[in-house]
């Protein structure tokens, strides 16, 4: 996408004015936005990337309620950190947050009021340390997320790929062109674009024109391509790991592992599982190599969840078990059990495993 330079006729120019009117009248209320805290609204900005507003705001008053300054993020141990975030997915970024946390609070607890300051932060990225430089800073910092390269591609009409780093750039340059100059007004620019291509020009369906205070500008809508677009290149598929979950009973406790430190899911609390859709043969053969003796085979269960770029098909087993098992289970009860961190992934085996737990 070439940086057209914004004419006099520009749709965008003319963009701010019908935005911010209609934003004050329409916007959803939300808690981030009665703040300029930067704490409070840079964990806004983290919990929604890749999730959506409904899902976070219960996690964000939760995490707030238990971690209410950056000091207290800083210093919080890592099992409260990932039980707080648990069901959220993406855990990085907890812990990209906490890392954050600590550099922030060794640092005298002072937040970074730039965007190049925000930028050098763990876990934030250019659109993270825009929205919060302008919400919180009142700084002239366009944040450019998957609603923004909607709503500017069908208000411009414009047909480039918006997977491509170049048009992202190019889009950003022209919303910061246009952005208003006042700091009360620039607190709630970014919010406003958002909002719009979020419940306006939406995705997954034609967008709602004759709601839209851009209307009269989109040439999207008067050159009848805004159904068409963004144009996006097609993603790649994602791979698909089959893997056998095991709900292993022993004197009314279950067994969880810890992930290993790194990679998918690092470092949560899992279910004991292994690669491939184990029948009950294979099954009872990986139980055995464990150390552990299966004694009564109870239910069996299907479940799947998707991950970006990998999908996870599980076949899962509930038994009872005699022996110890590896070092590394802990075996534990329902309270126990609800005190971990368990990844939503294993979210149709956890609701088994305590409804196991509730029987004894």
């Amino acid at each position: 996408m070439r940086e057209q330079s914004l004419t006099t006729e520009h749709p965008l120019l003319r963009l701010p004015e019908p935005l911010l009117a209609w934003y004050r009248a329409n916007a959803r209320d939300l808690p981030w936005r009665r703040t300029e805290d930067p704490y409070r609204i840079w964990v806004s900005e983290i919990m929604l990337q890749q999730t959506r507003v409904a899902a976070v705001l219960g996690y964000y008053d939760r995490f707030l309620a238990a971690l209410p300054t950056v000091e207290a993020l800083a210093a919080a141990p890592e099992e409260q950190l990932m039980k707080l975030w648990e069901g959220l997915g993406y855990y990085s970024r907890a812990r990209n947050l906490q890392k954050a946390a600590k550099r922030i609070a060794a640092g005298g607890g002072q937040f970074p009021d730039t965007y190049e300051g925000l930028l050098a932060l763990p876990g934030i990225g250019d659109y993270t340390a825009s929205a919060i430089a302008s919400a919180a800073f009142g700084k002239r910092e366009a944040a450019v997320d998957g609603n923004v390269l909607r709503l500017v591609m069908r208000l411009t009409d414009g047909h480039d790929d918006i997977a491509d780093p170049r048009v992202k750039k190019a889009v950003r340059a022209q919303v910061q062109a246009v952005m208003p100059e006042t700091a009360a007004d620039i607190r709630i620019f970014n919010q406003a674009t958002m909002e719009l291509g979020a419940t306006v020009c939406a995705p997954n369906g034609p967008p709602r024109c004759m709601e839209c205070p851009a209307r009269d500008l989109c040439l999207g809508r008067l050159r009848g391509t805004a159904e068409e677009l963004p144009v996006k290149g097609a993603k790649k598929p994602r791979r698909i790991e089959e893997r056998t979950v095991f709900l292993l009973v022993r004197q009314g406790r279950i067994a969880l592992r810890k992930r290993p430190g790194t990679g998918l899911l690092a470092g949560l609390w899992e279910f004991p599982n292994v690669e491939g859709a184990l029948d009950e043969a294979a099954a009872g053969a990986a139980v055995s190599a464990w150390g552990l003796e299966p004694r009564a085979w109870e239910s069996r269960l299907a479940a799947k969840h998707i991950f970006t770029h990998v999908e996870w098909h599980m076949t899962g087993y509930t038994l009872e078990v005699a022996g110890e098992g590896p070092a590394d289970f802990v075996w534990v009860d329902r309270a126990e059990l609800e005190g971990r961190a368990v990844p939503s992934a294993f979210g149709r085996y956890y609701t088994e495993a305590e409804r196991r737990l509730k029987e004894g």
